[in-house]
C-alpha cells in the first residue's frame, strides 16, 4: 500500500509512524539527498539550488549571502523553495531552510520584519533573561519567513589575547564572550530561545574554533594546536548538547593534539570518540560549508564521502554547482559499499527524526 504524504499549508508532511515510516518509503537516491543541505542566494537562489532539489532529492537548503529585501519576501523565496520537495524529490518531505542569523557581521537575512541583531560578543553583556527573550524575537521573525533553521549559535570560546588575530570567530565579534562561562550560559539563552520559537539551533564549530589564526572558509593548513580530547574549551558545546541543540556543526580545522593533519569533519574520532561518546550528541552531525578553501585538495564526492565515513550526517555545501557531483559519489559508493550505505541509512533517518522533532513530519 502505497504511502500517503499530504503537505499542508505549514508545511509539514503528514505520516503515519512518522519519520521511520517516510524513512521506509524512501528510495535510496532520497535517503541520499536528505544527506545535504545546498546553498542559495538568500534574495533568490538560481537554477543549480532548484536542480539540487528536484533531481538530487536535496532535503535542504541554505540562504547564503546578505539581503535586506525583508521579511515578506523573503517568504516567497522560502515558500518557492518548499514547492520544489515535491513526491518525486523528496517524497514530499519539507525542506529544512537555515541561515546564518547570528548577529553583527553575520546576520544574512536583514531588513523590514527582522530586527537589527547585534554581535554575539554584545549580546554576551545582557542578562541570560533578556538574551533568551530577544533570540525567541528573532526565532520567530525567521518562522514567520519561512525559515526554520539557524546556523547558530557560536559556541567557540576566543582567549581575551587572541580577540583580535583569531580571524574566524574574535575579529569579527562572534563570541559570547572571553570565558567558557560566558560562552555557555549565554549561548544556551540564545539556543534556548530559537527553539522555544520553533527554530532548530546549530551550534558550532566543534571542536571549536576560538585558538586558531586563519580562517578555513578562506584559508588552506588551518591548524589548533591547543585543544585536546578533553580540552576545558569544551564546555560550552557540553553544555549545548546536554540543552537539546537539534544540530551541531563541525569545524574543517585540523586538531594537532587530537587527530593531527586531518579536518574534525573528517575525523572518526572527534566525531564518533568525541561529540558522540564522550558528549553523548544523538542528533543531526552537520559539516561546516565543504566549499571551504581548508579541504579544496579533495574533490568534491571525495569531502562527502569523507565526511559520512567518519560518522557526519549532513553536508552542507554552499556552492549548489558541487552538489551534483557530491550527491552522484554519494549514492555509488552507497549502492556498490554495504557498509557505508549503513551509514547513509542512519545518518538518513537522524536527518528525519530532527525534521520530525521540528514539526515538518507529524508524529
Amino acid at each position: 500500500m502505497a504511502l500517503a504524504l499530504v503537505v499542508g499549508t505549514t508545511g509539514t508532511a503528514s505520516a503515519a509512524g512518522g519519520a521511520s515510516t517516510v524513512f521506509a518509503r524512501m528510495t535510496l537516491a532520497q535517503r541520499v539527498g536528505q544527506l545535504f543541505m545546498v546553498g542559495g542566494a538568500a534574495t533568490g537562489p538560481g537554477t543549480a539550488t532548484y536542480s539540487a532539489i528536484s533531481k538530487y532529492h536535496v532535503g535542504s537548503v541554505m540562504l547564503t549571502g546578505r539581503s535586506t529585501i525583508g521579511r515578506s519576501a523573503t517568504l516567497t523565496v522560502t515558500r518557492r523553495l518548499q514547492s520544489k520537495a515535491t513526491y518525486a524529490a523528496t517524497l514530499s518531505v519539507p525542506l529544512f531552510v537555515a541561515t546564518d542569523q547570528e548577529g553583527g557581521n553575520v546576520q544574512v537575512l536583514q531588513g523590514p520584519g527582522f530586527s537589527r541583531m547585534p554581535a554575539a560578543l554584545t549580546q554576551g553583556t545582557w542578562s541570560t533573561s533578556t538574551l533568551r527573550t530577544d533570540a525567541a524575537l528573532w526565532g520567530r521573525q525567521l518562522r514567520l519567513a519561512g525559515v526554520n533553521q539557524n546556523l547558530a549559535p557560536v559556541m567557540d570560546t576566543v582567549p581575551y589575547s587572541l580577540r583580535n588575530t583569531n580571524k574566524p570567530i574574535g575579529y569579527y565579534r562572534r563570541e559570547f564572550g572571553y570565558t567558557t562561562s560566558v560562552v555557555t550560559s549565554h549561548g544556551n539563552a540564545f539556543l534556548s530561545g530559537m527553539l522555544g520559537a520553533g527554530v532548530a539551533t546549530s551550534i558550532k564549530h566543534f571542536p571549536g574554533l576560538g585558538r586558531v589564526a586563519a580562517n578555513t572558509d578562506v584559508s588552506a593548513g588551518v591548524t589548533d594546536y591547543v585543544t585536546t580530547y578533553s580540552d576545558p574549551y569544551l564546555a560550552p558545546f557540553r553544555a549545548a548538547v546536554k540543552a537539546g541543540t537539534p544540530f551541531v556543526m563541525m569545524s574543517l580545522a585540523d586538531y594537532n593534539k587530537i587527530a593531527p593533519r586531518v579536518p574534525a569533519a573528517f575525523s572518526s574520532r572527534i566525531i564518533g570518540g568525541m561529540l558522540r561518546t564522550e558528549l553523548g550528541f544523538r542528533g543531526v552531525v552537520m559539516s561546516d560549508s565543504l566549499a571551504a578553501k581548508q579541504v579544496q585538495a579533495w574533490s568534491p564526492g571525495a569531502r562527502a564521502i569523507n565526511f559520512i565515513n567518519a560518522g557526519g550526517d549532513l553536508v552542507l555545501m554552499t556552492d549548489a554547482t558541487q552538489v551534483p557531483a557530491m550527491v552522484t559519489a554519494v549514492l555509488a559508493k552507497a549502492n556498490a559499499d554495504s557498509a557505508f550505505r549503513a551509514k547513509v541509512n542512519a545518518a538518513a533517518l537522524l536527518v528525519l527524526s530532527a525534521k520530525q522533532r521540528m514539526g515538518l513530519i507529524a508524529s
